[in-house]
């Protein structure tokens, strides 16, 4: 019976490997994937909390570390809006839109309209995403949002940041009256919270060395002339008058943006693109964070390191919070270009993957899974239940849970739980790396 059994086993092995699905199949099921840093947060307000594992015997959480994105916004730049409207504007005046393209002018003035001087803002569903999760919070971890735990909450300087953050701790607020909060939002902290400022800024210039082999990679790998046919009726002129693939690739932004506002809930623009057209265009966008912002050999591996401030900044807070007993949460808001290389930094499952083969980056590297709206990294730490006081750092678990699912650690662990005094001396060693930003690869 063993050799059937063995037999049974690997063909189903095999069968499951086969009707895996890919993430081509991801993104072309839910074409929302494709938006990359524009995805939605994909757990609604209302939905139940991902399964997490309990906490050892003899263990309660007492503290967490947070630093999560703004939820969902308008596009930042109101150029994005406007530019594929004057294209096909321009199109128009001259007679050379189809039916088709007509129609999608329509749409993209409509757009355009509502989101007059709204570029960067918060949206509807933003807020919403916020409230969510502070309620999941509370349902999580009722021994850290409890009655008389202090909520320190700090925001970078952008409005929608600034509002998510309210929306969170109003939340919280309105679920334990009994708990002490203190808000901000100032240049003193983001030298830490966002990215750009500081030490740095050199990185900048890196990361637009970067943005030139992802623009080239887009430039080979796209060609806008099926989607230009469908909505210009001369190709010639689409070809002389028209930046074709600036024109695919705002329009494309948009498709993807759309679902961060309940107002366009009647509004798709993904019929435009096949199926194959959306998985290259999501590919490009992959690449593009990943080379920019992610543990790419292109940037030297050096991107994660414009997080180690902030690292820096959860590693003294939590090492606060264990020597004074204090019981609460740092709840800290800002963008997915810091959180990107945090969770680089941090090691979370495969985010720190290092691979020079940029064709087939999607098999093991998805932006979608990384940092949607509203995307967050919660390290939660516990002590022995009962502790009244400050405890060793040897005798504090800590989890880390990106986008509230429980993540692998670069450490021993227990599930998903590690040693504190472990994980913390990991990160110590690899933050006195040295960076030399303006070394060329």
């Amino acid at each position: 019976m063993k050799p059937i059994f063995s037999l049974i086993l690997a063909l189903c092995l095999v069968h499951l490997a086969l009707t895996a699905a890919t993430p081509q199949d991801e993104v072309t099921s839910n074409y929302n994937r494709s938006g990359s840093n524009h995805y939605a947060y994909p757990i609604p307000a209302d939905m139940a909390p991902p399964a997490l594992t309990a906490a050892p015997a003899g263990y309660e959480a007492f503290y967490m570390s947070h630093y999560g994105r703004h939820g969902s916004r308008w596009l930042t730049h109101e150029r994005a809006y406007a530019a594929p409207v004057r294209q096909l504007e321009r199109a128009d005046s001259a007679g050379m839109l189809t039916l088709q393209g007509r129609r999608l002018l329509r749409t993209l003035r409509e757009v355009r309209d509502d989101a007059w001087r709204r570029a960067g803002d918060l949206s509807d569903i933003g807020a919403v995403q916020h409230q969510g999760i502070a309620n999941r919070m509370v349902d999580n971890f009722p021994t850290i949002f409890a009655d008389g735990a202090h909520i320190d909450a700090r925001s970078t300087i952008v409005i929608r940041c600034i509002l998510s953050m309210q929306n969170e701790t109003m939340t919280l607020r309105m679920r334990q009256p009994g708990m002490t909060f203190a808000t901000d939002a100032s240049v003193h902290d983001m030298h830490y919270m966002g990215y750009g400022y500081g030490e740095d800024t050199l990185a900048t210039h890196l990361r637009k060395r970067m943005s030139r082999i992802s623009d080239s990679i887009y430039a080979a790998g796209v060609h806008p002339e099926r989607f230009l046919a469908t909505i210009i009726a001369d190709s010639a002129f689409a070809a002389s008058q028209l930046d074709g693939r600036q024109l695919m690739r705002d329009v494309f932004d948009i498709a993807g943006s759309l679902q961060n506002h309940y107002q366009f809930d009647h509004l798709n623009l993904f019929y435009l693109f096949t199926n194959d057209e959306i998985f290259d265009l999501w590919r490009m966008k992959n690449i593009y964070w990943y080379v920019r912002s992610a543990n790419a050999p292109a940037n030297g591996g050096r991107m994660p390191f414009v997080a180690r401030a902030l690292l820096r900044d959860m590693m003294t807070k939590a090492d606060e919070a264990i020597a004074t007993g204090g019981r609460g949460a740092s709840l800290r808001f800002g963008h997915e270009t810091c959180l990107l290389p945090l969770a680089c930094l941090l090691e979370l499952d495969s985010v720190n993957l290092a691979t020079t083969d940029l064709d087939n980056l999607h098999l093991s590297w998805q932006d979608y899974n990384i940092f949607p709206m509203g995307c967050n990294v919660q390290m939660v730490f516990y002590r022995p239940a009962g502790s009244t006081g400050g405890c060793s750092a040897d005798d504090v678990l800590v989890k880390v849970l990106l986008n509230e699912h429980e993540a692998t650690l670069p450490v021993a662990t227990d599930g998903p739980y590690a040693r504190w005094s472990e994980l913390r001396d990991y990160y110590e060693q690899k933050l006195a790396r040295p960076i030399d930003w303006d070394r060329r690869e």
